[in-house]
This record gives structure tokens, C-alpha cells and sequence, in this order.
């Protein structure tokens, strides 16, 4: 040991370091916080999840705005049961029924015969399921290419596609008849599928889809990789694509089931689609507003199957589209 000019006796060999002054001051903060964070316990994973609940509780003024909407959404539907159940008669008194009958069966059985319902299902779900599957396929692939692909005047093909959206469909119904007598497919299922496989809507649709949700960069990895453009599609877009797919299957589904105007045109009653064959149901001197009720209940029943079996999936799939970023 020997001694500074100060007279204080100096330490032999390395000293201990000194802190900087930055980490010092955040020491003091850690040891000030301390105490309060041993008081307060770890949160477990029930009470994350009681919180949780608690701030996705509702009062009793928006279980009854739910209520109200709900009571409102399936109305229509419970009407069309309780007058399917019951006689022409009955309906027109005053005041209408407001409960099931008894002649439910009865009126099913007879709309089924009258407007030969199952051949009219069988072609509403091919057209329907035909429709929905071109329509996904053809939106997807024009979505990417308008979305990431660099080609000249692609924002005036953008803008013509979209423009097609304010063209009313009463405008093309007798060119479009004309091109279908032309080629003699009248009463046939083609002349109601080919007209609506690709939308503009959902070309615009997947369009802003894939802007977001594709990054660029993984295209290019899959070029620089030396997959072609049809792999990149298959392997890249559809599946980055997926949620968006099922949102434009499910509203091209509906749309082509419940479409009237133009398969009125184009189909008869020998060959018809539900909606077509409701129509057979109403002719008559006095149409029979129970039997009528009853075709729309079973033309209704399967968009009722379908989403109450694939209701989870499609809005699964939503939701995980929504929270990938």
C-alpha cells in the first residue's frame, strides 16, 4: 500500500469500475420502482382473462339494441314460415295470423311438385357454386396482376373496369340475349353462368386486398427463386389471398342464388333456377300466397344450411386476414 500526495492511502492493482452517470441514475429509478412492483402480484392468465371480459361486458342498453336488430333480422324469415303454414284463407283475414299452422308439409309438398323445386335446387347450386369458384379464381389473379404487376395502362384498364360498375345491367340485357340466341344457348345453364364469372367489383375487390396484404418483396424473392408467374400464383397470392377469397365466394355465392333477372330472361320453366320456378307458383286466377311462402322457405333453407355448417370457417378466415398484419 503506499500513500497519494494527499496522505490517503491508494489501492494496489485495478480498482473497482465507476458507473457511467446515465446508468447510475436509471439504477436509482429501477431501485425507487421496486417496492411498488412487490406489491403488486403477477397477473395469472384467469385474471387476464376476467379483465378481458370485463371490458368486453355490455351494459343492458346495447344487449337490447342487439336484441332489437336481431328480432328485426329474422322476422322476415319467421313470417314466411308461419304464413307457409298455413291456408289462402287464413291469410286473408284481418288481422294475418302471427303463429304457425298446420299445413306446413302440406304446402312444402305441394310448392316441391307445382314448381319442380328439386331440379330448380340442383341448377341454382351448380350455378351458384360455378359462378362463385370463376368468380374468386378470375378476380384473384386480375386483383394481383392490377395490384403488383407493371404492364402499360394498367390504371386505364383499372378505371374502364370500375366504370363498368356505373353501367346499369337493363342496358346490356338485349345485346347480351342477342350474343346468347346467337349461339343457340338459350334455356341452358352456360347462358346464366358465363355472364357473371368475373365481376368488376371483385376485381377492385381483391385488387385493394392484395395491395396491403402482398408484399412486393416477396414477389420478387419468388422470381429471383425462378418460379413463374403461375407458381407465383398458386403458391404466393392464393394463399396470402385466402381470407379475401372466402369473403368474395360467400357474396358471389348469394348474389348468383338469388339472382332473378337475368335467369328470367334467359331460362324457362322447364329448366329453371329457384327463382325462376317461384315464378310458376304464382300464376293462377287467385295465386296461393301459402304455397308461394312455402317455395321461397325451401328455396331459402339451403343459403340457411350452408352458412349455419361454413358460418365459423368464413368468419375465421376473416378474422385471421384481419389480425395477420
Amino acid at each position: 500500500m503506499t500513500l497519494t500526495t494527499t496522505g490517503r492511502p491508494r489501492r494496489e492493482g485495478p480498482g473497482p469500475r465507476r458507473r457511467p452517470p446515465a446508468r447510475t441514475a436509471a439504477l436509482r429509478r429501477l431501485r425507487r420502482l421496486r417496492p411498488r412492483r412487490r406489491g403488486r402480484p403477477a397477473p395469472t392468465p384467469a385474471t387476464a382473462r376476467t379483465r378481458a371480459g370485463r371490458q368486453l361486458h355490455g351494459g343492458p342498453l346495447t344487449y337490447a339494441v342487439l336484441a332489437l336488430f336481431t328480432a328485426g333480422s329474422l322476422f322476415p324469415l319467421v313470417w314466411t314460415a308461419v304464413t307457409a303454414s298455413r291456408d289462402n284463407m287464413r291469410l286473408a283475414k284481418t288481422p294475418p295470423p302471427f303463429w304457425f299452422g298446420t299445413r306446413l308439409a302440406e304446402n312444402a309438398g305441394t310448392a316441391w311438385t307445382e314448381a319442380n323445386m328439386g331440379l330448380a335446387l340442383l341448377n341454382t347450386l351448380l350455378v351458384a357454386g360455378t359462378v362463385a369458384l370463376g368468380t374468386v379464381l378470375f378476380c384473384t389473379v386480375a386483383g394481383f396482376a392490377f395490384a403488383k404487376l407493371k404492364f402499360r395502362f394498367s390504371g386505364a384498364l383499372l378505371l374502364l373496369t370500375i366504370g363498368t360498375m356505373m353501367v346499369p345491367p337493363q342496358l346490356s340485357v338485349v345485346p347480351l340475349f342477342m350474343v346468347i340466341a346467337e349461339l343457340k344457348w338459350t334455356n341452358q345453364l352456360q347462358s346464366v353462368v358465363l355472364p357473371t364469372l368475373v365481376s368488376a367489383f371483385g376485381v377492385f375487390f381483391m385488387r385493394q386486398y392484395l395491395l396491403e396484404a402482398l408484399p412486393g418483396e416477396l414477389v420478387e424473392a419468388a422470381r429471383v427463386d425462378g418460379a413463374s408467374s403461375l407458381r407465383i400464383i398458386w403458391h404466393v397470392v392464393f394463399p396470402v389471398a385466402r381470407p379475401a377469397m372466402a369473403v368474395l365466394a360467400m357474396l358471389s355465392f348469394v348474389q348468383a342464388w338469388n339472382d332473378f333477372f337475368w335467369p328470367i330472361i334467359a331460362l324457362t320453366q322447364e329448366n329453371p333456377t329457384v327463382q325462376v320456378a317461384l315464378t310458376g307458383l304464382g300464376r293462377g286466377y287467385v295465386p296461393d300466397q301459402a304455397v308461394i311462402m312455402a317455395g321461397a322457405l325451401l328455396g331459402t333453407l339451403p343459403l340457411l344450411l350452408a352458412f349455419t355448417l361454413f358460418g365459423k370457417q368464413i368468419v375465421g378466415g376473416i378474422m385471421r386476414g384481419a389480425v395477420k398484419g
